[in-house]
Order: structure tokens, then C-alpha cells, then sequence
């Protein structure tokens, strides 16, 4: 598996077809590693195309990635680590494999992942899908912060050395704010780059902050119906469609 050297530690990714690149950010929270896009082995079908097979059969190059601190990858945790450090690992990533522009999509994460690209780069990114976007739920508001320190005790039980305060800082820098937690509102409103929204429903994706971001996003198209086998064919094709109409030519 190919690998990303940054500054501090190491990101395995793979790339997959040929074409203008879609950067892909997989669901799983801060556990967002390339293997959530296919189906387990004998496990249940995803609610969602597998984006590496589908965007290279429809002439895109897509990059996956394990995040840091996800799947193969590892890094350090400091203190002052947040959104910012995952972008960098992004444009680090598009800038090692020759790519100055790229669309991108991400799942659940994967969708605060595209806004804080576009916030960082918005030269550099043609479109954004949003599937299954990330928020504070209204009525949980501590579902994030609570996963967080689960995922700490995980990185430590494995990582003796790790530091629990730095990993403390991480925690409130990435969830210690609202809405998408890594853009503002005002952000959102004057988004200046396509978009293509899959709305959640569930507590870690609420469906208030999607129904927010199909207000606020200007001109964002909706797929409101996406989940599951019986609309696996619609979103493929509508994802794909959206993608295709935003590839800069040349």
C-alpha cells in the first residue's frame, strides 16, 4: 500500500482508476479508513456505493485513505491538532500525487472533511458531495465529545506514550463547536464551490444539520432517498452526473 511521509508520521492511501481525481473521505468518525467503502465479507451491504469502484468505472481517478490515526495510518496527537491538521494531510496527499485540482466526497466525517478542503484550498476543489454529513445533534449534544474519549482510551491502550491531555486539546478542538464543527454557518452560506447533498438522519448525522446545509449551501442539489439497495442505482448515477458536469475541461 502506497504511503504519504508527513511531518509527523505516516497516511496510507491507494488510488484507483484513471481521469480527473476524487479525493474520497470514508465514514467512521476519527476511525475513517478507505475499508469502510466496500461491503465486509459476508457482512451486511452498505447503505452506500463504494466509491472506489464505481467513480474509476466511470472514468475518475479516486484516492481513498486511511486518516490519520485510522486504519495504517499514524501521526502524533498534540494539543493544538484539529480540522487544520487533517486538511493539510489532504493537500499534502493531492500535492505528492500531482493533482492541483479534484473534487471531493466524503461520508459522514467525510462531509465536515470537504468543507474545511474547500475553507483551506477553495482554488483547488472543483465540487464537494456530502454524504451523510456529520453535525451537532440538537437533542445530543454530547454524542461527539463522549466518542472522543472512547477513541482515546482505544489510541492509548495501544499508544502508552500518547499524552491524555493533548489528546483532551485534540477533542475540544475538533468538538467544541457547532453546526459541522469544522466551518461556520457564515461559511456555509457563501460556499463557492458546487455541492451535492445526501442528507443523514441518525443522532452522529442529524437530519437538522443537513436540512440546514441544503438551506444555507448556494445552489447545493439534494438526494433526499439514497439509502439503501433499492436506491444504490440512483445514487451512483446522480453522484456520478453531478460530478461529471463540474469536471473542468482540459
Amino acid at each position: 500500500m502506497p504511503v504519504l511521509h508527513r511531518p509527523d508520521g505516516v497516511i496510507h492511501y491507494e488510488t484507483h482508476g484513471a481521469g480527473y481525481p476524487v479525493l474520497l473521505y470514508a465514514p467512521g468518525g476519527l476511525r475513517s479508513r478507505m475499508a469502510m467503502w466496500p461491503a465486509p465479507a459476508g457482512g451486511p451491504p452498505r447503505p452506500w456505493v463504494d466509491w472506489t469502484r464505481a467513480l474509476p468505472a466511470a472514468g475518475f481517478t479516486a484516492i481513498a485513505m486511511d486518516q490519520r490515526n485510522a486504519g495504517e495510518s499514524r501521526t502524533a496527537i498534540e494539543a493544538d491538532h484539529g480540522w487544520h491538521s487533517y486538511a493539510a494531510d489532504h493537500l499534502a496527499l493531492m500535492d505528492h500525487l500531482g493533482f492541483n485540482r479534484f473534487h471531493v466526497l466524503g461520508g459522514c466525517i467525510g462531509g465536515s472533511f470537504c468543507l474545511k478542503a474547500i475553507e483551506t484550498a477553495p482554488g483547488r476543489v472543483a465540487a464537494a458531495v456530502l454524504q451523510n454529513p456529520i453535525g451537532l445533534h440538537p437533542e445530543q449534544q454530547t454524542y461527539f465529545p463522549d466518542s472522543h474519549a472512547e477513541w482515546s482510551r482505544e489510541q492509548c491502550a495501544v499508544r502508552p506514550e500518547l499524552d491524555p491531555a493533548a489528546l483532551a486539546s485534540f477533542g475540544r478542538n475538533m468538538w467544541g463547536g457547532d453546526f459541522v464543527f469544522c466551518v461556520d454557518r457564515d461559511f456555509a452560506r457563501t460556499c463557492p464551490v458546487p455541492t451535492f447533498l445526501l442528507p443523514g438522519t441518525d443522532v452522529p448525522h442529524p437530519a437538522a444539520t443537513s436540512t440546514e446545509l441544503a438551506a444555507l449551501l448556494p445552489g447545493v442539489e439534494v438526494l433526499s432517498e439514497w439509502r439503501g439497495p433499492e436506491h444504490l442505482a440512483q445514487q451512483e448515477a446522480r453522484v456520478v452526473g453531478f460530478l461529471k458536469r463540474h469536471t473542468p475541461a482540459g
